[in-house]
Formats: C-alpha cells, structure tokens, sequence
C-alpha cells in the first residue's frame, strides 16, 4: 500500500512506520471516531472509503471529504502531545474498510526514532489547510453547478477504481450525501444532476451516479 504522505520518507524508514501501525477493522457505516471525542490516535486508510463529516449548529450534517486507500486523518492528535485536542469531525465507514492505527504514545516513539516524520506531520497539516482553503473559497464564490461538478470529479476519482481511463464511474452516493458534500439542498443539487443527466454527463440511479469523467471534464 503507497502512502504519499510517507512519500519523503526513506524505503526503510518508511517501511518500518506501515510495519508499526495498528490494522483497524470497520463494517460499512460503522464510525471510527466521533467529533468531540478526545483525539488520541492518527489513521492510515489501507482500504475502502470513509466519508468525514461534520454537525452544523442546527443539527445537520456536513460531508467535508471522501476519504480513499492512501489518505489519512487525525493529524490533528499528533501536534502538541501535552494538549488533548479534540476530533473535529466524524468519520464513518460507507464501505467495508481498513486502517492502520497509531496512537499518540505510538507516534511519539515514532517520531523519536524516526525524526524525519516531523516533516511528515508538518506536510499533513499544511495539506489539510489547503484543502479547507480550497473548500471555503469555492463555498463562498462558487455557484451550486460548479460546486457539483468539481465534487463529482473529485468523487470520480475516488471511486474509479480499476476502471480504465474514460470508462463510466459509479459514485456510490445518495442526492442527500451529494448535498452534504456542496453545501446544497437536496432539491437543488436534484436539478444539477437532472441537468447534467440531459447533457450526457451522468446517469442518475438509485442511491448513486454513474459519470462519463471526460464529459464531466468538458
């Protein structure tokens, strides 16, 4: 399994990092962690998908990411050690998946033998902000289509699989999970679709979509 964070790593160094690491079971829709909850452990995602998501303060919810084998979380946990920061999203299971696990303790012993993974931890948070700041910009700019469009894309990746260049992707995904990942309503994100379905882009299903990715590009 390749994990670009661990990328600036030497072989050896980053071999024994993935050797150390804890292997995390989870069933679909099983939470691994919850927001509010204290956060003491850091993932590797070894397999499937896990969706992040947040509570808005009238109770909804917000899907900030998919994450994909290959992608991490809770690099938060591993910033200040003496300070017990807390999970700032939920993140829950939408398939059968796997993760290597390494609590705090773990990483401090870790990072004490390996001490280029201060690098590694300062990558993952310089990462995640751009992404957020990528995410505000297109929250507050953007209107809804271009929102879709460019989640879509990120989605088609995400579940393109084995799938060949240009070959149809299905996105696993509900209308309601899609209006949670941009910051739409149901209904709204509906005539998007419903839009790009008469353009040839996507063909809309029960609880998914299935895109032409070099349609959804043009």
């Amino acid at each position: 399994m390749d994990f670009p964070i661990l990328s600036s790593l030497p072989e050896g160094e980053r071999l024994r990092v993935i050797a150390s690491g804890r292997p995390r079971r989870f069933s679909r829709r099983e939470v691994i962690v919850h927001e509010g909850q204290p956060s003491d452990s850091f993932h590797l995602v070894q397999s499937g998908r896990l969706a992040v998501r947040v509570a808005t303060p009238d109770g909804l919810n917000a899907m900030l990411n998919v994450l994909s084998p290959g992608d991490y979380f809770g690099e938060i946990s591993l910033v200040d050690m003496s300070v017990r920061h807390r999970r700032t999203a939920t993140v829950v299971a939408l398939e059968d998946s796997s993760t290597l696990s390494y609590s705090d303790a773990d990483f401090r012993r870790l990072r004490d033998e390996h001490p280029q993974l201060e690098r590694v931890l300062i990558a993952a948070l310089a990462q995640r902000v751009d992404e957020l700041s990528t995410m505000l910009l297109q929250a507050l700019y953007e209107p809804l289509g271009e929102r879709v469009v460019r989640r879509l894309a990120t989605l088609a990746s995400v579940y393109r699989g084995v799938a060949a260049s240009g070959e149809a992707v299905t996105i696993p995904l509900t209308q309601e999970s899609l209006a949670e990942f941009v910051g739409g309503t149901r209904p709204s994100v509906n005539q998007v679709l419903q839009r790009l379905q008469r353009e040839g882009v996507l063909t809309i299903g029960r609880g998914r979509v299935v895109v032409d990715p070099r349609a959804l590009h043009a």
